[in-house]
């Protein structure tokens, strides 16, 4: 299918419900021009700063840039932070269904940048209490029926501790559920539609291949043994390489200048799912998704493609 046949009004009509651990970027600009004399590291004059929806909050926010109908549940805390991610997600037009729970932190990625670069990055966060995590499971479960596709956005901070029930009750309910994937153990990937590893991601749970076709082997070994129909590998300036029962499908990359990195994924597996919620099939959906990374990267932090960007012809 070619891009000026996409149907805008039937993006506009798809529904998708992002899920995950849900964070705040905070940015903190500046000039770097002098080292400190308490030791040695450069002193930031901030000049500027600027707060952007992190993890799965960047997923749905992504989502929602396409005029997707877009539902993000996760766990927040009742903090500073907690505020401007509600705040943030009304701004961007995705409907929040978030618990907040008294006494945990939301996770907060502080960033210092001088002249564009990153000089330091300090996190703040906690862990989550199991009886959240069953309210979280059970609000999942009601939601399910009014989405067409589901994006479980993992970041390893306890949000997809159920991950593998939420997977299960998804795949039942008839669901294309989509994971982007965090850690070495997949194991709690098992049954998916799809997951979406990077290259490091996917080395760290099979190996480092050596030529393509021994890639080929190693990522449809693991698609078979977790039993996940696809696994889509984003591979930066490779393109994205989709491996099915079909075989290896590759599209090569859209990025003139590759800026920053940080949140490609997110709008990877974000437009992804908008397009396949909206009825368009897997090649046309990578092939867009694909556009949508090489565009993203060219921009500062974590950042969204507007329709207009992807389709600029429509």
């Amino acid at each position: 299918m070619e891009l000026r046949d996409i149907n805008l009004d039937a993006i506009k009509n798809s529904s998708v419900l992002v899920v995950g651990d849900a964070m705040l970027d905070r940015y903190w600009f500046g000039d770097a021009s002098r080292i400190s004399p308490e030791a040695p590291v450069p002193v930031v004059k901030v000049t500027r700063s600027e707060d952007r929806l992190g993890g799965a909050a960047n997923v749905a926010r992504n989502a929602a840039s396409l005029k997707a109908r877009t539902s993000l549940l996760a766990i927040i805390g009742e903090d500073e932070a907690g505020n401007k991610i509600m705040d943030l997600l009304e701004e961007c037009s995705v409907r929040p269904c978030l618990y907040r729970v008294a006494g945990f932190t939301t996770t907060l990625k502080l960033r210092i940048l001088a002249r564009h670069q990153q000089m330091l990055r300090t996190d703040f966060e906690s862990e989550i209490a199991p009886s959240a995590l069953e309210q979280h499971s059970n609000r999942f479960s009601s939601l399910l029926p009014d989405h067409d596709v589901v994006i479980l956005s993992d970041y390893g901070k306890g949000g997809l501790d159920r991950i593998k029930h939420m997977i299960a009750e998804g795949r039942a309910f008839g669901r294309t559920i989509l994971v982007d994937p965090k850690g070495s153990d997949y194991s709690r990937y098992a049954n998916t539609t799809a997951i979406t590893p990077n290259r490091n991601e996917l080395a760290q749970v099979v190996g480092q291949w050596n030529s393509e076709e021994d890639l080929m082997n190693r990522a449809q070994n693991l698609r078979q043994e977790l039993n996940v129909e696809k696994i889509l590998l984003t591979r930066s300036e490779e393109g994205m390489t989709l491996f099915d029962d079909n075989g290896a499908w590759s599209v090569p990359a859209r990025a003139r200048e590759v800026f920053d990195v940080s949140g490609a994924g997110d709008t990877v597996i974000s437009v992804l799912g908008v397009m396949l919620a909206a009825g368009y099939d897997w090649h046309t959906a990578v092939k867009i998704a694909n556009k949508a990374g090489g565009i993203v990267v060219g921009k500062v932090g974590t950042a969204t493609v507007t329709p207009e960007e992807l389709f600029p012809n429509l």
